[in-house]
């Protein structure tokens, strides 16, 4: 693993107009995870081991191995994030306002921001959170 005062961390940030308790379950039922982001095992207690597995691309085998890592319903999600020997954490994190939720992504532990893994997740999670937007409009 990269050192950790040297690693780079990727944030994207947007304004939601739903409730976070409506975010939340797009960002923890299996189904709905399924639905934005990729098939998966998740199951929404740490200490969790599961993966996130879609169709093979490029060279890589699709799978990224996790465990969950934080859990505080309806505010933080965290996660880890590891694929092709690269290990990151994903955190989630959800704020209420006025018009409906901020939602915070946090990516850390990449070795640098011009590197293709960074710039590829940077490209995946924008698409991703978009698709996410979409999941959590159509909920009831």
């Amino acid at each position: 693993m990269t050192d950790a005062a040297t690693t780079r961390t990727l944030v994207i940030e947007r304004e939601i107009p739903h409730p976070p308790e409506k975010i939340w379950r797009a960002l923890t039922e299996r189904r709905l995870i399924g639905e934005w982001l990729m098939q998966n095992d998740f199951q929404p207690l740490v200490g969790h081991r599961f993966q996130f597995r879609s169709t093979p691309v490029h060279g890589w085998d699709g799978i990224i191995d996790s465990e969950v890592l934080a859990i505080e319903p309806n505010s933080r999600l965290s996660y880890g994030w590891t694929t092709m020997g690269l290990e990151t954490v994903v955190t989630w994190t959800l704020t209420p306002t006025a018009t409906g939720t901020h939602l915070r992504m946090e990516q850390s532990g990449f070795p640098s921001e011009e590197g293709a893994n960074y710039k590829g997740a940077k490209y995946g999670w924008t698409s991703f959170i978009g698709k996410l937007e979409n999941v959590v409009g159509g909920l009831q």
